[in-house]
């Protein structure tokens, strides 16, 4: 039998374990979340994005977008806006294009396609995973009957322009690239290789790749991964045997580097504009930053911060798209919360409208996940969709 002190003490060494979890509706994951993982009673870490996992009632259906919230559907406001997105942005924008992000599971629904083949709402798409490491070369040289393929097929029965998403990342990348121990040289011909056969095979269909995705950690040093440590400290010369592959394999698609929480000026943004400036005076080929946009309801910065700091990119010679757009909140979801969201998203639209250099905006993907996005899971549009109408007219 325990003494009343051991048995406190075994209460008390539990007590981390219980009280280190997130309560109902609060986040609990997502990348750079340095929080809890886990929920308290009567709710479950749910999948929102790659950004945001959120504690939600286990009483509530999760499906994508699904609020939880006890306030009925009916009593939300819902966008009113009769404007095409798309033409908007190139009529009175000044902008190549509006898109949204897409995939091939989603190709299943009919409802779904009609909207999203719509090029007067969105006049480009990407690919959200099927053109990653992963999908495209699940074993060594194995390139044969691509997914991306479906995507491509989809942007030119529409008349939509496609982005490529992406050659080499961090993540999402074959197990057979970090399970093996490869050479410096082995490791360079390895990307050399990949990078050149994805691009070709899409060579003509895509306006620009995201060559290189998400390069750096958010206090701006490089991230860490095996690529980036080919010769054993960790630098950037990846970056540019990717650039140089892509450019050689489709010399007339638009060669990007892509990343998040490079919206607004700060150390990862630097490290974004000094890497630019590198590759330029290496002449290695390079054409644009693709700025995420991964937001929250109202922290998103200032209009005169966001242009300010797109300047700074597009100073550097390059053009700039924001390439994964959602701003997403803490459900529920309320009138307050989607009015501020609605306002989120013209901030961002039209800080972009007033860069020349801001070539376009894609959603990532255009139905709710978090609430993020300015049509709901039922693809009604929601007040943010007035919210871009209005960026791209103010």
């Amino acid at each position: 039998m325990l003494s009343i002190s051991a048995s406190l003490g075994a209460i008390l060494a539990l007590l981390p374990v219980a009280t280190a979890q997130s309560a109902v509706w609060g986040q609990c994951g997502g990348q750079t979340w340095p929080g809890p993982t886990t929920c308290v009673a009567g709710s479950v870490c749910t999948f929102q994005n790659p950004f945001y996992s959120q504690c939600l009632p286990t009483a509530v259906t999760t499906g994508a977008g699904t609020t939880g919230t006890a306030t009925s559907a009916a009593a939300l406001p819902t966008g009113t806006s009769t404007a095409k997105s798309n033409t908007v942005a190139k009529t009175l924008g000044g902008k190549l294009y509006f898109g949204s992000a897409t995939d091939n599971p989603e190709f299943t629904d009919t409802a779904y396609l009609s909207t999203l083949g719509d090029n007067t709402l969105f006049g480009q798409i990407t690919a959200g995973n099927s053109m990653k490491w992963d999908a495209t070369e699940p074993e060594r040289g194995m390139l044969l009957s691509l997914p991306g393929d479906a995507v491509a097929a989809l942007a030119k029965k529409n008349g939509q322009i496609l982005r490529g998403h992406n050659c080499v990342w961090y993540n999402q990348l074959a197990s057979w690239v970090t399970a093996t121990s490869f050479n410096a040289t082995t490791l360079t011909s390895i990307l050399q290789t990949h990078c050149s056969t994805v691009v070709s095979h899409y060579a003509g269909q895509i306006y620009s790749w995201d060559v290189v995705n998400e390069p750096f950690n958010d206090d701006g040093t490089i991230r860490s991964f095996v690529f980036s440590n080919v010769s054993g400290s960790v630098n950037l010369n990846y970056a540019t045997t990717a650039l140089v592959a892509a450019r050689a394999a489709d010399p007339n698609a638009k060669l990007y580097i892509n990343d998040y929480n490079i919206d607004g000026a700060g150390a990862k943004s630097t490290a974004m504009q000094n890497l630019v400036k590198a590759l330029k005076a290496a002449k290695t080929p390079i054409d644009g930053v693709g700025i995420q946009g991964h937001l929250i309801v109202g922290e998103v910065p200032s209009k005169a911060a966001l242009i300010a700091n797109y300047e700074a990119f597009t100073a550097l010679g390059v053009e700039i798209a924001i390439t994964e757009l959602d701003i997403r909140m803490t459900l529920p979801e309320t009138p307050a919360l989607l009015a501020q969201q609605q306002a989120d998203y013209t901030t961002v639209i039209s800080a972009c409208k007033a860069v020349a250099g801001c070539v376009g905006v894609t959603i990532w993907d255009y139905t709710d996940k978090g609430a993020a996005l300015p049509w709901d899971d039922n693809l009604v549009r929601k007040p943010a969709y007035d919210g871009i109408i209005a960026g791209f007219t103010d």
